[in-house]
């Protein structure tokens, strides 16, 4: 019960965020025609690997919302270094701390096998993590799908201290939320008030 109370805490503050990044373009329906089955096909391999390791659930969405803080929900935390760029990968917040990327790639390998060069990987890990969220035994919401894949990192920004540590109280991470511009203030009563029964989010 407590990690469901935990997962609740981030799942309030990231849900504005994961809806706002190019909203304008965001739609349930975006993949209807093009690739119909992306919703099925990453329910499976979530709940596959939720099964074998509950834990993966919450590193799920701890991937997401690390994503989202840097450069908007754009699947930037996803990109390998290259002679260009250094990925935020091995950023202080991520380095060692972060997992579920093998489970993204397992996801995006079997989506790419259905619908080739269509889903994005931003909304996959959108969709992993709201999936994750719902088979750990809290609440299910439609997922607006639809952002664009970003071709480059951002590292300083990653290790720019807008990332919440693992072990962080629970009055730093609204702090940290609630300095992103898409947490409204319900958001920051909802964690407010779940204060009361958890006092830190554990290190996922």
């Amino acid at each position: 019960m407590a990690i469901i109370v935990n997962l609740l805490v981030i799942f309030s503050a990231t849900i504005l965020i994961m809806g706002n990044s190019s909203s304008a373009q965001l739609s349930t329906h975006y993949y209807k025609k093009t690739c119909p089955n992306v919703f099925n096909v990453v329910k499976s391999i979530v709940r596959s690997t939720v099964a074998k390791e509950k834990r993966m659930g919450a590193s799920l969405l701890r991937l997401h919302f690390h994503d989202c803080f840097v450069q908007g929900c754009d699947g930037s935390i996803l990109l390998d270094d290259t002679s260009s760029f250094i990925g935020e990968k091995t950023a202080g917040p991520n380095n060692n701390s972060v997992r579920g990327y093998e489970v993204i790639d397992a996801i995006k390998s079997k989506v790419e096998s259905v619908c080739p060069g269509v889903v994005s990987c931003a909304d996959i890990v959108a969709i992993a993590a709201r999936n994750s969220i719902f088979l750990l035994g809290g609440p299910k919401w439609k997922v607006k799908v639809g952002r664009r894949d970003s071709r480059t990192a951002n590292l300083s920004a990653a290790n720019s201290g807008q990332l919440p540590p693992g072990n962080s109280a629970l009055d730093n991470l609204i702090k940290r939320f609630s300095s992103q511009r898409s947490l409204h203030q319900g958001h920051g009563c909802l964690i407010r008030n779940t204060h009361h029964r958890t006092s830190k989010v554990y290190n996922f």
